[in-house]
């Protein structure tokens, strides 16, 4: 059950807009037609121009149309839907409405789209690193809890599986091989017989992947037990049987704070070929300060700290439509204590639905 809220745009002469009487007539008369029983119950005259008038209508239906000066008309038509009942209008009526008041207002220019669903038991709206809306095709929250760090939910999409959510921001589908495959930089890097250590990626998806390279031993060092065990059960496409055991042969899973790992490594000398960071991502801003760029320094001074000579710093990025953030990230690795090198790499996430960057670090070899 949720409300549903439809939107229509119209750009219009802007005299039209002056002919108040004649415009709500014009609209009101093509509305009557597609919503029954269709009522006025308020008009009201803006200071700065414009008109706003609303209506009611069958179904607990309420119609706003807003006229502004400039010569735009918007429709807002929202109803109550409960769970199963047909649309009361559906995308094909409303391409009629459309075109009716398209020749009844003569307008210029229309946009309709699709019904919004508002207030209902599942979100199905998130955004794009750019701020685009997506509508996911959720049909089931598999998972949700709170857990001390962050809120941490798995939604079943019929696109892309299960799909990991954490703080409200999508995380990973089980349609995302390519976004691990691109961090890991599965065959151009080769893995066999190394030492690895992941900070973060909970969703054990790039421990699984790993693992098939045949590695020496794996470390991933995670915080949230939470998302350990949300995706242990519902995020078997990613991860595989991988988290059912916390410890095998060749890897071990550690439940803890990864600085405080880290510093345990640097006190005892412990050196490895490869450091993944799986965390947080590049935060937006327009300069780098602030608490997450001071714990993206911190993971990057520590991590070399920890690298052999030839190893490698590999790590997610951002979105390719931030260029400022990336450009502040590749600033810090300029100005890293130790000299480095980096190369980076692009991949389009499916649930993402847009590129995503990786970057790859590596100490500069002495002249």
């Amino acid at each position: 059950m949720a409300v549903n809220t439809i939107l229509l745009d119209l750009t219009v002469d802007p005299q039209k807009i002056l002919e108040k009487n004649g415009l709500k007539s014009a609209v009101q008369d093509v509305l009557s037609k597609f919503i029954p029983e269709l009522k006025e119950v308020y008009t009201s005259d803006f200071q700065g121009g414009g008109t706003l008038y609303t209506f009611t209508a069958v179904r607990d239906s309420f119609i706003t149309v807003r006229a502004f000066t400039k010569g735009v008309i918007s429709i807002n038509i929202e109803y109550y839907r409960e769970n199963g009942d047909e649309p009361f209008l559906s995308f094909e009526t409303i391409r009629q409405l459309e075109e009716n008041l398209t020749k009844q207002t003569k307008s210029t220019r229309s946009h309709k789209y699709p019904a919004l669903t508002r207030g209902g038991n599942i979100d199905r709206y998130f955004l794009t690193a750019d701020e685009r809306l997506i509508e996911y095709d959720i049909d089931a929250v598999v998972f949700e809890e709170q857990s001390p760090y962050q809120k941490v939910q798995i939604f079943h999409t019929k696109s892309f599986g299960n799909m990991l959510v954490l703080d409200e921001n999508q995380n990973m589908s089980e349609r995302d091989l390519i976004y691990t495959e691109t961090l890991m930089q599965r065959g151009k890097e080769d893995y066999a017989g190394k030492e690895i250590v992941i900070l973060g990626g909970g969703d054990g998806a790039l421990l699984y992947e790993l693992l098939k390279e045949k590695p020496k031993f794996v470390t991933m060092l995670e915080l949230d037990e939470v998302v350990i065990r949300a995706c242990r059960e519902h995020m078997r496409g990613c991860c595989g049987d991988i988290l059912d055991q916390l410890e095998g042969s060749n890897y071990k899973v550690v439940i803890d704070d990864c600085i405080k790992s880290l510093d345990k490594m640097i006190t005892e000398g412990k050196q490895v070929d490869y450091v993944f960071g799986d965390l947080t991502e590049i935060p937006v801003s327009t300069c780098a300060q602030g608490e997450l760029w001071d714990f993206l320094r911190l993971i990057l001074n520590k991590a070399f700290q920890v690298l052999r000579p030839s190893g490698k710093f590999m790590s997610h990025g951002d979105a390719a439509c931030r260029p400022a953030s990336l450009a502040l990230y590749e600033n810090e690795l300029r100005n890293l204590p130790c000299s480095v090198e980096f190369a980076k790499d692009k991949a389009f996430i499916p649930s993402f639905l847009e590129d995503w960057v990786f970057y790859q670090v590596w100490l500069r070899k002495r002249e």
